[in-house]
């Protein structure tokens, strides 16, 4: 679960820092994964690598969005669905100025963007892309089992 305060003007013009909470589950995650044509891990690289902001906007919104939600008092459940009504948290989050600030800080700043991504995601499953991007980046620099010299990028 990633906890973020964010400090935000209300819309009666009064300052409020709040904190909200932001997490996806592995079967979320793994539903990212499998309903995004490459997978989502390929999906994202293939946008920062064409520098696609249209993309990338739409990106921040889906995972804003489906990370957002609400952690219950005793912590055993973070709830995205109201019980009462069924209508979602984080359409209620989009309609703060909060969810701007956020936003747009994700897209003005490459650290908040990368702390928020991993910070939403499960460790294990973090720790998991963190290990086969270092395999992918060692076997990038090896041919035929020689290792060639880094290339700067």
């Amino acid at each position: 679960m990633y906890p973020k305060e964010i400090t935000y003007h209300d819309f009666n013009d009064v300052e409020l820092t709040e904190t909200f909470y932001f997490n996806l589950s592995e079967a979320e995650l793994a539903k990212m994964e499998l309903t995004t044509e490459g997978g989502l891990r390929a999906y994202i690289k293939k946008i920062l690598a064409a520098h696609d902001m249209p993309a990338l906007t739409r990106l921040f919104d889906r995972l804003i969005l489906a990370s957002y939600g609400i952690k219950s008092d005793d912590g055993k459940r973070f709830m995205k669905k109201c019980p009462t009504d069924g209508h979602m948290y984080a359409d209620d989050f989009k309609e703060t100025d909060a969810y701007s600030v956020l936003f747009m800080q994700l897209c003005s700043d490459d650290n908040a963007a990368s702390d928020f991504l991993n910070g939403v995601i499960p460790a294990n499953i973090a720790a998991k892309v963190k290990e086969i991007e270092e395999e992918e980046k060692k076997n990038k620099n090896t041919i035929d089992g020689k290792v060639t010299p880094l290339s700067k990028e």
